[in-house]
């Protein structure tokens, strides 16, 4: 197999919790060897503070899907950098190839579509989702002032504009605004009253 890193591909700068994707290829007839390196992983891992939680899923005969979830940068810092996870990632050497590594924050695991796939939990459950009245709330404080905020600024420009241009302009500006930046601030702000 080929090198075992998880190299991070886009690490936020965030102090909430945050949740790690790991893609990692492995021959079908290594699935046994493959389950108890996970659960070897994921029982160090939750010796570590801020650990919320760990699973994988699998995408056909070769793909796993691992996650594992921290209460914050530090904490994951701590895991990741840990003398404990270098000697666990090393000792799968000649069993996975790394695919890829993606950090995510915020609320976007709530946008995730469900799928028919079987999910193996080899850890304790993180924690459960919030109800989604808060998670509705939440993104209506991030929504109301951005959709406020353009409409303003762009009024000297889309005054004579259809509604349709004017809405897309909107759509086109504040999505990505809304995703990368202001949602994940809102979420932060209001993480224990989301938890509560």
């Amino acid at each position: 197999m080929s090198t075992l890193t998880d190299a991070p591909v886009s690490e936020p700068a965030n102090d909430g919790p945050l949740t790690v994707s790991i893609t990692r290829r492995v021959a079908p007839e290594d699935e046994l060897l493959m389950q108890a390196w996970v659960h070897a992983g994921t029982s160090m891992a939750e010796r570590f503070d801020g650990f919320l939680g760990a699973g994988w899923v699998r995408s056909g005969t070769e793909d796993w899907h691992m996650l594992y979830r921290f209460g914050s940068r530090a904490h994951l810092d701590a895991w990741e950098r840990s003398p404990e996870r270098i000697r666990w990632l090393r000792s799968a050497a000649d069993l996975v190839e790394h695919r890829r590594t993606e950090y995510r924050t915020g609320i976007e695991g709530w946008f995730d579509e469900p799928t028919s796939r079987s999910v193996q939990d080899v850890g304790q459950a993180g924690p459960a989702a919030p109800p989604r009245w808060k998670q509705a709330s939440v993104i209506w404080v991030a929504f109301f002032p951005t959709s406020l905020a353009l409409t303003y600024l762009l009024m000297p420009f889309s005054e004579h504009w259809p509604v349709v241009v004017r809405v897309l302009v909107t759509t086109l500006v504040g999505t990505p605004w809304m995703t990368y930046a202001f949602l994940p601030f809102v979420t932060k702000v209001f993480a224990r009253w989301l938890r509560a």
